[in-house]
C-alpha cells in the first residue's frame, strides 16, 4: 500500500492500481474493506487508511483492477447526541461510487443503535443512544471499481436555446413498460427508451428535451419496503455518481453505464437534449432513526444538516427526514463532482434541482444572488451552456422562493400551473392573473437580466394529476399508496365535470377533452419555457392518484394502445407544438414592455375585450369577467416583413378565451388594416382546422363557453388563404 492522493475523492483506477479517497471531517480513523464477490457475507481483506490530508483519508493499492468491490468501516465516537453516528460495524458505501454492485438488502443490523424489528416507527432516545454491536457485512451495500472507456464518436450537445425550448418529463419505465412495438427484454430500461418507436414519438410530437425523472441510485425506504411497495419516482438517492440499476440490461457496472451513454448519444442524434431530474436535498437513510447505509456512517455531523435543538435529530426542510449540509464545502463540492461527472463522462444537458430551495438555505447567504453554492455553479465553466432548473421550494420556513435564482437559472413555475387550471375552472378575478402568466410571469422573473425563459410553464407533471386525471377526478384517490389516502397536495382546482373519475357520458367526456385542449394550448401560447408531463399527450390515467410515487405497475406506466379519442388528443397535441415553433411570436426572450411599436401596431401585446378593443382599467378590475383576448404583433413588425410575409412566423397573432359557462360574441379587432383573419383552430373542435378559414376585419366571431380560438393575420399583399385550403400551422 501507498499513501495515494486526496484528489479525486472516490475509487480512480490509474497506473495498476486504484486511489482510493474519502473524505470524512469527525471520524478517527477508516478501514477500506475489499470483498471477493457480490455475495460475500465478509470482507476479505481489511486495510487501514493511515495517509490523511486535511479531512481527507486515501491510499494507493497497485494491482487492484475496476470490477474490485469494496466498502468502509469508519470508527469514530458513536454519541447521537452530539451528531456522531460513527459505528465501525457498519459496512459503508463509498459517496463517489460510480457503481453500487450490490444494494443492501434490509436487516436490523443496517442500523447503528440497536433494534431487532423492521418497524417503520419512531425510536426512543434510550434506542437511539445504545450502540449495535452487530455487522452489517452481509446485508450492506457495496461499491464497484469503475473505469470507463467509451466511443462518443462525434457527439455534441444539441445547445436548444431556452427560448425555443420544449421540456418532455418521462421516466424510463413508465415510458417503456407497455409499449407493444419495443421488446419485452428492452422495455423499462435505457436501451427501450431510445427504441425507435420512442424516438419517433418524441419526433413526432416536436418535443426538444427530456427531463427524466431521478436516475441516480436509489433505495427503498423502510415504510415501502414493509408494505412491498417500491421507490419508482426514484427520490432517495444512495450515489449520486451510479445510475440507477433498474434501467439497465445489465447487471454489470460498466455495461449499465455505457448503456446510459448510449441512451444520451441515441437522443443528442435525434436532436433531443438530456435534463436530470437529481435530488441533491437528501439522501435514503432516512431521518435519525434510518440506517447506516453510507453518509450517516461515514460522517453524519458534516453531511447532513442537524437540529440545532438535538443533534440526534434532523433539520428537515425537505420532508423527506433528513436534508444534505451544503453549506458544508466538502458536501458542496460533493454536488458539484457528481454534476461535473454527469456533464463531462455522461453528455447530459442540465439539471432539475429537486427541492432546490434546501440547497440555497443558508443563515449567512440569505440571498440567493450571494450564495456560495449558486455562485460555485455559475462560475463553473463546465456549466456554462448547461440547462439549470430549480425546484424553488421546499417544506420548511420561507420555504417558497420562486423568482430568487438568478440568471442563468430558470424555475418550475407553479403559479402558471395553478393561474390556468382555476382560470378554466372558472374562478372569478383571474383576468389580471392568467394575463400575467400568459405573458411569462414578469411579476416573478422581471429580476435583474431575468426573461420569460425563467418560468418553466406547466399544468400537469408527476407530482399531482395527470392531465386526464385534472378532468375526471376533484379529490385525490391515493388509497393504494397505504397512507390511509393523507398524502398527496389537496389542492389540484379540478373538476370532474359531474362524475369522479372514468364515465361513459357522450356530453362529459366531450367537455373534459374540451378542457384538456384548453389546457394544452394556454400552455403553449404562453410566454415562458412549456413543459408536458409524458402521457399527458396519450390520455394518461393514474385513477385519481395525485401521488404515484410508489406504484411500480400500470398506474405510472404509459398506456399506448390508443382509442381514436386519444389519437385525435396526440394529433392535437402534435400540432398545437408545431404552431408554437413556426410562430416566434410565442418565444421571446424579452418580456413585454407595452410600449408604441409601430405605426402599423400599438403595443408589442394588446390585451382586448370582446368589442374588439383595448381592455379598459374598469374591465381588468371586473370580478366576473372570463373572456378576454390578445393580439401579438409579427416580430419586428416593420413594412418590410409585412410586405414580403409569405411566411406565417411573420404573421401577427390573435387569442381569443371564454371560460365562462356561455358563449361570447367577439369583433375581431381592427387595428391591422389590408387583409383578414385567418382562423387555426376552436378549442370547440377536436383538431386544427384543416379547412381555412377567413374572418374580415371588424367582422364578429362567435366563441362557444370554455373555449380558445387562434387566429393569424394575413395580408392581401401575400394573399388571402382560399376557401378549401388548409392553413400553414
Amino acid at each position: 500500500m501507498f499513501p495515494g492522493k486526496p484528489e479525486p475523492l472516490g475509487a480512480t483506477f490509474t497506473d495498476g492500481g486504484v486511489n482510493f479517497a474519502v473524505y470524512s471531517e469527525f471520524c478517527e480513523s477508516i478501514d477500506l474493506c475489499l470483498f471477493d464477490s457480490i455475495d460475500a457475507v465478509k470482507e476479505s481483506q481489511r486495510i487501514r487508511l493511515t495517509s490523511k490530508t486535511g479531512p481527507i483519508w486515501h491510499c494507493y493499492l497497485p494491482g487492484i483492477m475496476p470490477g474490485q468491490l469494496y466498502g468502509y468501516r469508519v470508527h469514530g465516537p458513536y454519541a447521537p447526541e452530539k451528531g456522531h453516528r460513527f459505528n465501525e460495524n457498519k459496512i459503508l458505501s463509498d459517496p463517489y461510487s460510480k457503481w453500487i454492485a450490490r444494494l443492501p438488502t434490509w436487516h436490523s443490523s443496517l442500523f447503528s443503535y440497536y433494534r431487532t424489528d423492521l418497524g417503520f416507527r419512531e425510536v426512543s432516545k434510550e434506542e437511539l443512544l445504545r450502540m449495535d454491536m452487530r455487522d452489517s457485512a452481509p446485508f450492506a451495500a457495496l461499491s464497484e471499481v469503475i473505469h470507463s472507456e467509451f466511443d462518443w464518436e462525434r457527439d455534441t450537445r444539441p445547445n436548444v436555446p431556452w427560448k425555443d425550448t420544449i421540456i418532455y418529463e418521462a421516466h424510463i419505465k413508465g415510458m417503456t413498460a407497455l409499449h407493444p412495438d419495443i421488446s419485452p427484454e428492452l422495455r423499462g430500461t435505457f436501451t427501450g427508451f431510445v427504441s425507435e418507436p420512442i424516438i419517433r414519438h418524441l419526433a413526432e410530437l416536436g418535443v426538444t428535451t427530456v427531463e427524466l425523472l431521478p436516475i441516480h441510485q436509489c433505495f427503498n425506504s423502510l415504510r415501502l419496503y414493509n408494505n412491498s411497495l417500491t421507490d419508482y419516482w426514484g427520490y432517495n438517492s444512495l450515489s449520486y455518481f451510479s445510475p440507477d440499476r433498474r434501467f439497465s440490461r445489465f447487471s454489470s457496472g460498466i455495461e449499465c453505464i455505457n448503456e446510459f451513454k448510449k441512451m444520451v448519444k441515441r437522443l443528442h442524434k435525434a436532436g433531443i437534449e438530456v435534463i436530470l431530474d437529481s435530488v441533491y436535498n437528501h439522501t435514503c437513510e432516512n431521518s435519525h432513526f434510518g440506517p447506516n447505509l453510507s453518509f450517516r456512517g461515514i460522517d453524519n455531523f458534516s453531511y447532513y444538516k442537524l437540529d440545532k435543538s438535538d443533534l440526534t435529530k434532523y433539520d428537515d426542510s425537505t420532508g423527506t427526514g433528513n436534508r444534505l449540509n451544503v453549506e458544508n464545502p466538502y458536501v458542496a463540492a460533493m454536488i458539484l463532482d457528481s454534476m461535473k461527472f454527469w456533464v463531462t463522462e455522461m453528455h447530459i444537458d442540465g439539471f432539475r434541482f429537486d427541492l432546490a430551495r434546501s440547497l440555497v438555505r443558508n443563515e449567512k447567504f440569505p440571498d440567493n444572488l450571494e450564495n456560495p453554492f449558486l455562485t460555485a455553479i455559475n462560475s463553473d465553466p463546465i456549466f456554462s451552456g448547461i440547462k439549470l432548473i430549480a425546484e424553488p421550494w421546499d417544506l420548511g420556513e420561507d420555504g417558497y422562493k420562486i423568482g430568487s435564482f438568478p440568471k442563468p437559472w430558470s424555475e418550475w413555475n407553479a403559479q402558471f400551473r395553478d393561474c390556468a387550471r382555476k382560470f378554466w375552472r372558472g374562478d372569478r378575478r383571474m383576468l389580471s392573473e392568467i394575463s400575467t402568466r400568459i405573458a411569462g410571469s414578469s411579476d416573478l422573473f422581471q429580476r435583474e437580466e431575468g426573461s420569460p425563459c425563467s418560468s418553466i410553464n406547466y399544468v400537469a407533471c408527476h407530482d399531482g394529476f395527470t392531465l386526464e386525471d385534472l378532468v375526471s377526478y376533484e379529490k385525490k384517490h391515493n388509497e393504494e399508496n397505504l397512507e390511509q389516502n393523507k398524502d398527496g397536495w389537496d389542492y389540484s382546482y379540478s373538476c370532474n365535470f359531474g362524475a369522479e373519475g372514468p364515465t361513459t357520458s357522450g356530453q362529459i367526456l366531450s367537455r373534459r377533452d374540451r378542457r384538456k385542449r384548453n389546457l394544452l394550448t394556454t400552455l403553449f401560447i404562453s410566454q415562458g419555457v412549456p413543459m408536458i408531463s409524458a402521457g399527458d399527450e396519450l390520455g394518461k390515467s393514474q385513477q385519481g392518484n395525485n401521488n404515484a410515487y410508489c406504484q411500480d405497475n400500470d398506474t405510472n406506466y404509459i398506456n399506448w394502445d390508443l382509442g381514436p379519442r386519444y389519437r385525435i388528443l396526440l394529433e392535437y397535441a402534435i400540432h398545437l407544438i408545431r404552431f408554437r415553433k413556426e410562430h416566434s411570436s410565442l418565444r421571446r426572450d424579452r418580456f413585454f414592455e407595452g410600449k408604441t411599436q409601430t405605426h402599423r401596431f400599438s403595443k408589442d401585446i394588446l390585451w382586448i375585450s370582446e368589442t374588439g378593443n383595448e381592455l379598459a382599467t374598469s374591465e381588468w378590475e371586473s370580478e366576473m369577467r372570463k373572456s378576454f383576448g390578445f393580439l401579438l404583433p409579427a416580430p419586428f413588425d416593420t413594412d418590410e416583413s409585412f410586405t414580403n410575409g409569405d411566411s406565417d412566423q411573420n404573421s401577427p397573432l390573435l387569442f381569443l378565451l371564454n371560460a365562462s359557462e356561455e358563449p361570447t360574441d367577439f369583433l375581431l379587432p381592427n387595428y391591422l388594416k389590408d387583409g383578414i383573419w385567418t382562423r387555426v383552430f376552436d378549442t370547440w373542435e377536436a383538431e386544427f382546422d384543416r379547412i381555412a378559414m377567413s374572418f374580415n376585419i371588424g367582422q364578429k366571431y362567435r366563441l362557444r363557453e370554455d373555449c380558445i380560438a387562434g387566429f393569424l393575420f394575413t395580408t392581401l399583399q401575400a394573399g388571402p388563404s382560399k376557401k378549401g385550403q388548409r392553413p400553414s400551422t
